[in-house]
């Protein structure tokens, strides 16, 4: 089965690539939504924050967290203090895992608007859905940040 430090490794990389394309993007165009209805890069990553602040703090680790998943994708602001809040989160993920009892059950029961999987889960399986939004989420910031500077190209 999987490690510890191998699950870490690879939703470090996740976070690493997401919180890269941030920083590169700066607060402007971190901040912009290539079209009506879509994301920012910004929002996304703060949505990311808010999964394994839930998923692994609540579910897994049995910290009481309160969070708005709505406002997570409207949320902007600048780089600097969302990257310092990614760092945090990283280093309480990695807290979590290790406290994690893979095949117990969860800390609590997700309510059905936070659209995880449905089906009752272990916290294994908690932080397996962590790494699925990380995974999905960088992919899809990969495209947002294509699509932000093909705009900014355009525009000059």
């Amino acid at each position: 089965m999987i490690t510890d430090d191998d699950y870490l490794y690879f939703t470090g990389r996740a976070l690493d690539g997401m919180a890269g394309i941030v920083a590169d993007l700066g607060d402007d165009l971190a901040n912009v939504r290539p079209q009506p209805g879509a994301n920012s890069p910004y929002a996304l990553l703060t949505h990311c924050l808010g999964v394994m602040s839930y998923w692994a703090g609540a579910l897994v680790a049995a910290r009481a967290i309160e969070r708005d998943r709505d406002a997570e994708f409207t949320s902007s602001g600048p780089v600097g203090p969302l990257l310092e809040r990614v760092a945090a989160a990283r280093a309480r993920l990695a807290e979590d895992v290790r406290a994690a009892v893979p095949a117990g059950p969860l800390r609590g029961t997700p309510p059905a608007s936070f659209a995880g999987p449905a089906r009752e889960l272990t916290q294994g399986a908690a932080l397996l859905h962590v790494y699925e939004e990380l995974a999905q989420h960088h992919g899809q910031m990969e495209i947002l940040r294509d699509a932000i500077l093909a705009g900014k190209d355009a525009a000059r």
